[in-house]
């Protein structure tokens, strides 16, 4: 398990190290981490159902934009696991990002991709 970690937390160092990626989406990547890992929350949690729904929107918005706004050549060359997880999570995060509105993402994303 811990060896699990020891490569989040390259992969993750290694993404945010990335010079493709805009600063501005960095910073506001690590924010949201920060917000889901704390404690503090926008809408606190012992309010029910939506207490837990900030949460879930913003891991939906942390998938989206590493599966879909980003290029997968640029999250690729970084991952450190099999191909097979990489697929199993990019259909999961699809899935799962319904929960992510669309205003929000244009709001907060600069990632421009690739024109081919």
């Amino acid at each position: 398990m811990i060896a699990f970690f020891k490569q989040v937390g390259k992969f993750l160092k290694e993404v945010s190290e990335d010079p493709r990626i805009p600063e501005r989406d960095k910073k506001v990547l690590l924010a949201m981490v920060a917000l889901v890992i704390s404690p503090i929350d926008l809408i606190p949690d012992w309010i029910p159902v939506f207490g837990q729904l900030d949460d879930l929107v913003m891991i939906a918005l942390i998938l989206d934009y590493f599966f879909t706004v980003l290029d997968g050549d640029v999250l690729l060359s970084h991952w450190p696991w099999q191909m097979k997880s990489y697929v199993w999570l990019r259909r999961f995060s699809k899935t799962f990002s319904f929960m992510a509105p669309r205003f929000i993402k244009k709001k907060i994303w600069n990632y421009v991709g690739a024109p081919y």
